[in-house]
């Protein structure tokens, strides 16, 4: 009687504290673009960002989703790096980036979304962006988080219509790949204290080898600094989505990947992309960058990984102009990286 007393008084007090997730918008609508932001199929507002070429139809329209903590400011001109939007629209593309929910400007700032809304958002978003351009490709692009729920996406029944995708070290960090102790750890913080906000310092991992644009995220009050477990918990279930979704992608892609990561590892890195290579050898391209980091397009190198992804959306069966995609997988494969843990 008492263990059965027991049992049940911890089952109510995991649900008191279950992980939360952001609540949805109030009203249902068809999702459109405005000048200043998506509006959602329930009404929510997320705000956009958008890059045009000047003078001329663009090239092709990429729909750019940003990571972790981060939001669309990742896609704009950074200290040390020219980003990803300008660059692209100088160089006939446009370019949409959008703050997903719970993240920079958009409702519910850092509360998790959940990872299957924030999927139907970017492809809904993707929707509205190939009726706005009917003749022009439609490609995605996801960075780390961001990269994950492109591929999600993806993997779909129902896809969006994109003609390819790049993605920048999505994050594939699924639990299968995790450390054993890692896994009953992260749900039972996200289950007993969803609230608590671990700052992560004693990890001592490094994002990037930009140190300026490292201090203008930590300066902004739209970066997340401190996140919610379960907020982790919530984008470790997006990343068992994202590794689980990889052998079901056919889209051209460009998978890019830093020899210095230190965020995302390499074992699920190389699961993703051995998957994706598995079924069609010629429509993925990966591209492994020796002094690459995790943010590959804000790095010190960012011109040098820019100048690939204009190719690639430029003509996806060409060669990089780096040569990041020579032996590229190879080359992965066989070396390890400068943080142990990361491999």
């Amino acid at each position: 009687m008492r263990r059965a007393l027991l049992v049940f008084a911890v089952g109510c007090l995991l649900a008191a504290c279950a992980p939360s997730i952001a609540p949805p918008g109030t009203s249902s609508t068809t999702p459109h673009l405005t000048d200043t932001s998506f509006v959602t199929a329930d009404g929510l507002s997320l705000a956009v960002r958008r890059w045009l070429p000047e003078g001329q139809e663009p090239r092709a329209i990429i729909l750019a989703v940003h990571g972790f903590n981060d939001y669309s400011k990742a896609f704009d001109k950074v200290p040390g790096a020219p980003g990803v939007g300008p660059y692209l629209a100088g160089r006939g593309f446009a370019v949409f980036a959008y703050d997903q929910r719970g993240f920079g400007r958009s409702p519910h700032f850092g509360l998790w979304p959940g990872g299957d809304t924030m999927v139907t958002d970017f492809g809904d978003f993707a929707r509205v962006l190939k009726a706005m351009y009917p003749q022009v490709p439609l490609y995605g692009l996801g960075e780390s988080m961001g990269g994950a729920v492109v591929m999600t996406a993806l993997a779909q029944s129902n896809p969006p219509p994109l003609n390819g995708a790049v993605l920048s070290a999505p994050a594939v960090w699924a639990r299968s790949t995790m450390p054993v102790f890692y896994r009953p750890t992260l749900w039972f913080a996200a289950h007993l204290m969803p609230a608590w906000k671990p700052t992560g310092d004693s990890l001592g991992r490094m994002a990037s080898d930009n140190i300026d644009m490292l201090r203008d995220n930590g300066r902004d009050p739209l970066f997340i600094k401190q996140t919610r477990i379960d907020s982790v918990y919530g984008l470790s279930n997006l990343m068992d989505q994202a590794l689980a979704a990889s052998p079901r992608i056919t889209a051209p892609v460009l998978y890019l990947y830093g020899h210095h990561d230190q965020i995302i590892p390499r074992k699920p890195t190389r699961e993703a992309l051995e998957a994706l290579t598995t079924k069609d050898p010629q429509a993925v391209r990966p591209a492994y960058y020796p002094n690459g980091w995790h943010m590959l397009m804000r790095d010190k190198q960012a011109p040098t990984v820019l100048e690939d992804i204009a190719s690639f959306l430029g003509d996806p069966a060409a060669p990089l102009p780096s040569r990041a995609d020579v032996d590229a997988l190879p080359r992965l494969n066989a070396t390890q990286g400068p943080c142990p843990p990361c491999d």
